[in-house]
């Protein structure tokens, strides 16, 4: 198998061993970038010079032979986590030509584990959107259909990795962005607990539902990567001060006696048909293997996208206050500082980003914010005890990812609602700060399906284990779109 299809714990290996060298294994991902990224358009920015340099420092330093961190191996970056020296434009023209003067917590990590680092991945607009449609440099492609959308906001990330063109990478996940992605592409995407991976140096979009988390080819994978970039940072005010476990020792591919809950409320009418089926033939896999399935309800995830759309654009409008043209990034003058502002953010700002602005600043106004913005944070409360009591009779939850698969460019572009629906199996997960996972668990008409796993807070082993399980029990991970 050629170099760019490999795991990080099967490259790890040839590394250990001398069998490749971390510039080889680099070489053989940029050229595989360079043969297929004009179709993916994954990639906003690459320095393919800065990643031998850093592959070849590898080298020389020895990083690479002790087979344990990330020595060597090529990680791709979504724009909206910091990366000193490269640019970081969260997609937006806004930040047009802003350069990155520091390092994420996460990105530090990387580093500090051996990765090379590639490159910014494509996104959604500053996060916003479900399709990579939002990016003001262009639309990235599914790898598997190029017509079709591969999710977002992380689409970008999710598609590299999909197509070989990264061994993994880091997305950012608000309502949904690594999950829904991570199953329209067929690759593994994990969100963290709220809390468990710092958010310093990521650029903020709903600050109480953001977390950082890996793209991946396999559980595995997702459990090294996790284990990298998890623990407690003194920088960012909202991580919990306690050790990440060894993930990757949680991987025991027994479910036997473990509780599976199935909530109602995520199959539902409307939904595909052959979607669903698809999951629960997945879920009777794990039954197979000797996981008990058990019944549970979530009685309010049918407000958990009102609930999601109310927060997340209060809290964007907030924080995308900052970009004005004062301190960085795209300056528009005009005759005073107030129509200076104006002009910069109306021509910085794409649609679905100004759209977002407006009805977070709608919720919070003085006529409106008990009746919508404290009014669903209470919803919110309500729909975090749902899961906590969920768990109490369960050890995971799964459900689909998502409720169809991957949709064509365009499609939904024209109608905010529909588009929003996106993330309506995955919405809830963010409200409560719990975790949650997506791994390939079939294909609907030669596209791939997601498989979501969900877990209580810091419940990422348990999340893990059942996932690795379910996919060592199956072949849906070795399957490969064509280019």
């Amino acid at each position: 198998m050629s170099l760019p299809t490999l795991t990080i714990h099967e490259l790890r290996q040839k590394l250990r061993a001398g069998e490749v060298s971390a510039r080889e294994v680099t070489e053989a991902v940029l050229e595989r970038i360079a043969a297929v990224d004009e179709k993916i358009r994954g990639y906003l920015w690459l320095n393919p010079e800065d990643a031998r340099r850093q592959a070849d420092a590898l080298d020389q330093a020895g990083a690479c032979r002790d087979g344990r961190g990330l020595g060597g191996i090529p990680v791709a970056i979504k724009d909206v986590i910091n990366v000193a020296g490269q640019p970081g434009t969260c997609a937006s023209k806004i930040l047009q030509g802003y350069v990155a003067p520091y390092d994420a917590t996460v990105t530090r990590r990387l580093r500090e584990a051996g990765a090379v680092l590639l490159g910014r991945t494509n996104m959604d607009e500053f996060a916003m959107g479900s399709s990579t449609e939002n990016s003001a440099w262009g639309v990235t492609r599914n790898p598997w259909d190029l017509e079709r959308v591969p999710g977002g906001s992380s689409g970008g990330s999710a598609a590299v990795v999909a197509a070989d063109e990264a061994i993994a990478a880091l997305g950012s996940d608000t309502g949904g962005s690594i999950r829904q992605p991570a199953a329209l592409c067929g690759c593994v995407g994990l969100k963290p607990t709220y809390g468990l991976v710092s958010r310093y140096g990521l650029v903020a979009f709903a600050s109480s539902l953001d977390q950082i988390g890996p793209f991946t080819k396999d559980v595995m994978d997702a459990a090294i990567l996790l284990g990298v970039i998890a623990g407690h940072d003194e920088r960012d005010s909202t991580s919990v001060p306690r050790p990440a476990p060894d993930y990757v020792a949680a991987l025991t591919r027994e479910v036997k006696g473990l509780r599976i809950g199935l909530p109602k409320e995520y199959f539902i009418p409307g939904m595909d048909r052959e979607v669903e089926a698809t999951v629960r033939a997945a879920v009777a896999v794990l039954e197979k293997q000797g996981a008990e399935i058990v019944e549970v309800s979530l009685p309010h995830t049918e407000y958990a996208v009102a609930v999601y759309y109310l927060i997340a654009t209060a809290e964007a409008s907030a924080n995308l206050a900052r970009f004005d043209g004062m301190r960085y990034g795209l300056r528009v003058r005009g005759e005073d500082v107030v129509e200076t502002y104006g002009r910069t953010r109306g021509q910085g700002f794409g649609a679905e980003v100004k759209r977002r602005i407006m009805l977070g600043t709608y919720a919070l106004s003085a006529g409106y914010y008990d009746a919508y913005y404290v009014r669903a944070q209470k919803v919110r409360t309500l729909i975090r005890r749902d899961v906590e009591e969920a768990f109490r009779r369960c050890d995971v939850i799964a459900t689909p990812t998502t409720p169809e698969v991957a949709f064509r460019a365009g499609q939904k572009s024209g109608d905010p609602l529909q588009m929003y629906l996106s993330d309506i199996f995955t919405i809830s997960c963010n409200l409560a700060g719990n975790c949650g996972i997506s791994v390939p668990c079939g294909f609907v008409r030669g596209l791939p399906v997601g498989l979501q796993i969900l877990g209580p807070a810091f419940g990422e082993e348990q999340v893990l284990r059942v996932a690795h399980a379910y996919e060592q029990a199956t072949d849906w991970r070795a399957q490969r779109p064509r280019l």
